[in-house]
């Protein structure tokens, strides 16, 4: 019950994202930057940065906020916006799926 109470109502932007390789070492520093203001702004929970492990191009962005309109107001951040305009350049390939959590069973 405590797990389900938690996890009531997040909202979850899971992004696929395939890079450019000449712009990998771009792309890194230009996320992290998001990534680590991301998680400062008031509704967002996590913003974990993964990199699959047999395609150092293919990244997983796991982003987890309160709501929908959390996520919406990190999109009309300064640092958002700053990062999706480098980041233009950058992707070769971006699927992004909107979900909603079920259990959380993190520790």
């Amino acid at each position: 019950q405590r797990v389900e109470a938690q996890s009531a109502g997040m909202y979850v932007n899971a992004v696929d994202l395939d890079i450019l390789p000449a712009e990998r070492e771009n792309f890194l520093a230009a996320i992290k930057e998001n990534g680590a203001a991301a998680a400062k702004e008031p509704g967002c929970h996590r913003f974990d940065i993964l990199n699959l492990a047999s395609d150092p191009n293919h990244f997983l962005l796991y982003e987890v906020y309160d709501n929908e309109a959390a996520l919406k107001a990190h999109r009309e951040t300064e640092h958002f916006k700053k990062f999706a305009a480098a980041a233009a350049k950058m992707v070769d390939k971006r699927n992004a799926r909107a979900m909603s959590v079920i259990a959380s069973n993190a520790k």
